[in-house]
């Protein structure tokens, strides 16, 4: 499901998509400008595809300001000439753009006709658009991977998960699962981060193995652990809005939440494994900063007052009583003395 923005293909770029594939046409530049998928530029073709490339793809990567390029194959299927469609959304760019340019991206699909693109390429960086970037990611894509690696050790799992429904597996994990995250899902993570809702949940696709959106809302902090499910795992975006020392803080906190063993070995396994390529995502490339993580299995751990008290635990600021110095043991041996009348007393 894409998230609709309202957004449409101008006439003029309807008509030049419909005049654009008959061959002569390498590359295409779309632009949204004034709610519209404008037409930003385009290139005839001079050489083969590989020849081409360079020289036509990267004038059209601006450093702060998102695009769409479609570039021309010289193959064909039975739609006609294929083409790799490049989604630019540089770092730098404005959150709202990127937002933009992200939920826009299959409305120009099904403008331009989705049959005739072979390849997607979402790139943030210069390099990956070059022909050496996009060759490694098609090599990414067909050549065996560490994630082939782990899928097998899924397969096994599942194979024998009946033998092994009662060993405990809370410590095995797999290594570098890194499942992509939805188109839409991206949005209202950018969303969450401009502050335009304070909780966002996320759920794994196991069937199509993506990270998926299963809700986002503005949410008191009250309301937090009715968002908890009691029979799947989840992962959970909340910003804590509260006061600490008299002032008013918002703090983002990351939940992994997983009921048990309500849920299969491999629902845990997944889970648990795609967890630190997801917070990868979330704070290496979206710049996004925690105050907590938080793993929890039962809802009741997320109340506010739990809450409060892991973003700012308690300090230890007892201080030992001080010790009095003991007195000496004995005041040496008593000493014998005589009264008036000459009697001895101690």
């Amino acid at each position: 499901m894409s998230h609709q923005t309202g957004i449409s293909a101008s006439n003029d770029l309807q008509d030049f998509f419909a005049r654009a594939k008959d061959g002569e046409i390498r590359c295409i530049q779309v632009k949204i400008a004034e709610e519209k998928l404008e037409l930003g530029g385009s290139k005839d073709a001079v050489g083969s595809w590989e020849e081409d490339y360079n020289t036509m793809v990267k004038p059209y990567l601006e450093d702060k300001q998102p695009c769409y390029i479609l570039y021309r194959l010289d193959t064909k299927n039975a739609a006609g000439y294929e083409w790799v469609f490049i989604s630019w959304s540089p770092d730098f760019s404005q959150v709202r753009d990127k937002m933009l340019y992200a939920a826009t991206r299959s409305t120009l699909k099904q403008n331009f006709g989705g049959g005739q693109i072979k390849e997607e390429l979402f790139a943030t960086a210069v390099d990956d658009c070059t022909l050496a970037g996009y060759k490694m990611h098609l090599l990414s894509q067909n050549a065996p991977a560490p994630l082939t690696m782990a899928e097998e050790e899924l397969e096994e799992i599942k194979r024998t998960e009946i033998k092994t429904a009662g060993v405990d597996t809370k410590h095995q994990t797999l290594q570098g699962v890194a499942f992509p995250i939805t188109d839409e899902a991206l949005v209202k993570i950018q969303e969450f981060i401009a502050g335009q809702c304070t909780y966002v949940q996320l759920s794994l696709d196991m069937a199509d193995e993506k990270i998926v959106l299963e809700k986002a809302e503005d949410i008191p902090t009250s309301a937090l652990t009715g968002q908890v499910p009691s029979d799947h795992a989840r992962y959970h975006l909340f910003n804590f809005k509260h006061t600490h020392e008299g002032d008013y803080t918002e703090s983002f906190v990351f939940i992994y939440s997983m009921p048990g063993y309500k849920c299969s070995i491999k629902e845990r396994m997944l889970y648990s494994s795609c967890k630190s390529p997801l917070l990868g995502v979330l704070e290496g490339q979206m710049g996004m900063e925690f105050a907590k993580k938080l793993e929890v299995d039962d809802p009741k751990e997320l109340a506010e007052k739990n809450l409060y008290e892991e973003v700012h635990p308690m300090k230890n600021i007892v201080k030992s009583a001080f010790a009095r110095p003991k007195g000496p043991s004995s005041r040496g041996p008593k000493r014998m003395t005589r009264n008036k009348e000459g009697q001895e007393t101690s």
